[in-house]
């Protein structure tokens, strides 16, 4: 019979493949080339909804609803959407899918590293809190950042790589604002040693986060048609996505 496995280990093992996971996915989809990365990307947005989704509503909420009031639970998952708002208006922070998704970084690529090390840290604590909870909402709360990393990531090192960086220079960049998210799951662990009644507010802030990303950034480019016209294989994607989250 396995030992179990320690929370802490698991929680930096998690971290580690929700923020370096999508970076290494870039590099592969980069290496594939342009058509093969502007075919496969649309679809991997789709089924990151469908994942972030099911991870906030399925998830995260009930597993906070369990310890707090729902005034509470529900203050705070407003307060993960209206901050992820306004880092977005500050462009602290902001999802690009490819080079006409994000002129404004085009003259400031120093922004893409910025924003992505910032929402990497956030995605470090999220996962963190989430294996402190348990276990199987930490691994679906990794997939979900994963699967959201994925295309973010593609498209930033395209956005790198439009501003005149190497390639080695575009990913090296990502790699190291990945690193953020195995700071922000050790921050936590730490932190939460001492203040255990915040991870149920941290989970509902949480999911205000992946709400915010999927219904403020990633569905509006679905209804454009900008990454995939096909409605049908976008539903299709996005249940997919849900029923990952439900069946793990």
């Amino acid at each position: 019979m396995m030992a179990p496995v320690n929370p802490f280990v698991a929680a930096i093992g998690l971290s580690v493949l929700g923020s370096l996971g999508g970076v290494l996915m870039a590099s592969i989809f980069l290496v594939l080339g342009d058509s093969m990365r502007k075919r496969l990307v649309p679809w991997l947005i789709s089924y990151a909804v469908g994942t972030l989704l099911g991870a906030a509503l399925l998830g995260l909420l009930p597993e906070a609803l369990d310890t707090l009031a729902p005034p509470a639970v529900f203050g705070s998952l407003l307060g993960g959407i209206l901050t992820f708002f306004v880092l977005e208006k500050l462009v602290l922070w902001r999802h690009c899918h490819d080079t006409e998704d994000c002129q404004l970084h085009n003259s400031a690529a120093s922004l893409v590293v910025v924003g992505d090390a910032f929402h990497t840290f956030v995605d470090g604590v999220v996962i963190a809190t989430a294996v402190m909870v348990s276990m199987p909402l930490g691994i679906t709360t990794a997939l979900a950042v994963v699967a959201h990393e994925i295309p973010q990531e593609v498209g930033d090192v395209a956005i790198l790589l439009h501003s005149g960086h190497s390639r080695s220079k575009a990913l090296g960049l990502n790699v190291l604002s990945g690193l953020a998210g195995i700071v922000g799951a050790g921050a936590m662990l730490l932190f939460a040693q001492s203040l255990p009644a915040l991870l149920p507010y941290v989970l509902a802030f949480a999911a205000g986060n992946f709400l915010y990303v999927a219904m403020a950034d990633l569905i509006p480019s679905l209804h454009r048609g900008n990454v995939d016209a096909s409605a049908l294989r976008q539903f299709a994607l996005i249940t997919a996505g849900v029923a990952t989250i439900v069946l793990l």
